[in-house]
């Protein structure tokens, strides 16, 4: 069977048939449960509820209209085994797949912790960043691969995307704030280990500047960078609203972000200004086309939902 969403609620007495009305009326929903009186911290009654994932979204923003999230609590959690016909039934109601739907408050808290400027953020891209300056010096895409699984940059791209599509400004800021100070801690804190790298002889002018067929792409930006990079973006955002995706995928999608900064810092180091230009504008351009991608695609998403809502209201 597909996932299903378990919902644990706090509601205050007077507010609780309003609920389970809602409850009721929501397609998709089994195994209600009300306790009267078992809450103390908010003081309440508990309901309990599983529904198909493809209806918790609008289920959620029926108990926020409620005033359920001020006045009480609306705990979610994704369902890993449920043997139940009734769930099976409720699932089948529900329109769409478990797989398609879109979870919005489950995607802006998602996103919130993914883009918030914090000391292991900054420490992560700033590791990516160094280790994809060892990969550019080398010309090695082994380690240009692991700067891409180490960066965390997807996430405040993430972020920006879902506060466009939802006008959420607060998190557009936040996540803003944490791409721009990141790359900027990561890009000077690798400069500073390109010099240390240099008198150690272990990196130099002359491997900056000699034919690197695994890495010269990290500063040729073309059309064909533009392309790939939209095609990461969509990948990364079905990522993190796709019910059959485990960890962020996205982390991968850093094609030539983190790599790019990594290309930019070293060759500021040796002075190389044209070879520094052409990284920050690859730079540049996969963010840019990340962001359009990523945004067009959540838009893609809610208009397909509301289609299918709004089909399931009439045939309702």
């Amino acid at each position: 069977m597909g996932a299903m969403l378990h919902l644990r609620l706090i509601t205050p007495a007077d507010r609780t048939d309003a609920v389970v009305r809602l409850i009721d009326r929501t397609v998709g929903t089994t195994h209600l449960v009300v306790l009267p009186g078992a809450a103390r911290e908010p003081e309440g009654d508990v309901i309990t509820v599983d529904v198909a994932r493809e209806a918790g979204d609008e289920l959620i923003t029926g108990l926020r209209k409620l005033g359920i999230d001020t006045c009480g609590a609306i705990t979610a959690e994704t369902i890993d085994l449920s043997l139940s016909k009734y769930a099976d039934e409720a699932e089948k109601d529900a329109p769409g797949e478990p797989a398609d739907a879109v979870l919005w408050e489950q995607l802006e808290e998602a996103t919130h912790e993914e883009s918030t400027l914090s000391i292991t953020y900054v420490a992560f891209i700033t590791l990516a960043t160094m280790i994809a300056a060892c990969g550019v010096v080398l010309d090695n895409a082994i380690l240009i691969v692991g700067a891409m699984a180490v960066g965390p940059e997807f996430g405040p791209l993430a972020g920006i995307c879902t506060a466009v599509v939802q006008r959420a400004p607060r998190l557009a800021w936040r996540s803003l704030v944490a791409l721009l100070v990141g790359f900027a801690v990561a890009m000077l804190v690798t400069a500073g280990f390109s010099l240390v790298m240099d008198a150690a002889n272990l990196f130099s002018e002359e491997r900056l500047h000699a034919d690197r067929p695994n890495t010269g792409f990290i500063y040729a930006p073309d059309r064909f960078s533009f392309v790939v990079a939209l095609l990461a973006g969509a990948a990364g955002t079905l990522s993190l609203t796709s019910a059959k995706s485990g960890a962020l995928v996205g982390v991968a999608i850093s094609v030539t972000t983190v790599p790019a900064a990594a290309n930019a810092a070293v060759a500021l180091v040796y002075e190389d200004t044209l070879q520094a230009w052409r990284s920050t504008e690859q730079l540049l351009l996969n963010l840019f086309a990340i962001l359009l991608a990523g945004t067009l695609t959540l838009l893609a998403q809610k208009a397909l939902w509301a289609t299918q809502r709004s089909r399931m209201t009439k045939q309702g």
